[in-house]
C-alpha cells in the first residue's frame, strides 16, 4: 500500500491548472484526472478548490470556459488558456523552478 496524497502547497494550484491546460481544452474532471496521473497519485486536488481556482482564472482572463460535451455525452464546461495565460504559465513555471532549487539547496546534506 503506498503513501496517501500530499496536500497541495499554498500557491501552487494555479500552476498545475494552467499547465494541464496547456496541452488543450480540458473539463475540470479532465484537469484533475491529468494531474492525479502525471504525478503517479501522488497529488490529487479537491472539486471545491479545484473549481475555485477556475473561476479565480476565468476571472483574470487567464483562461475562457464554453459549454460543451463531455466524452459521455454529458454538458460540461471546457476551459482553454488565453494568451495571458501562457504567459503567466510560463512566468510561474519559471518561479517554480528557482524556488524549488533555492529550496532543494537547503536541504542537500552538506
Amino acid at each position: 500500500m503506498g503513501a496517501p496524497p500530499l496536500f497541495l502547497v499554498q500557491g501552487t494550484l494555479d500552476l498545475l491548472v494552467l499547465r494541464a491546460l496547456a496541452s488543450g481544452a480540458m473539463h475540470g474532471y479532465g484537469i484533475a484526472t491529468k494531474v492525479r496521473e502525471r504525478t503517479g497519485g501522488v497529488l490529487s486536488i479537491e472539486d471545491a478548490a479545484l473549481y475555485q481556482s477556475l473561476h479565480r482564472l476565468d476571472r483574470q482572463g487567464l483562461v475562457d470556459a464554453e459549454w460543451g460535451p463531455s466524452e459521455n455525452n454529458r454538458r460540461a464546461r471546457f476551459y482553454t488558456l488565453t494568451a495571458a495565460g501562457r504567459k503567466r504559465l510560463r512566468e510561474e513555471t519559471a518561479n517554480w523552478r528557482r524556488y524549488s532549487r533555492a529550496v532543494e539547496a537547503v536541504l542537500q546534506d552538506a
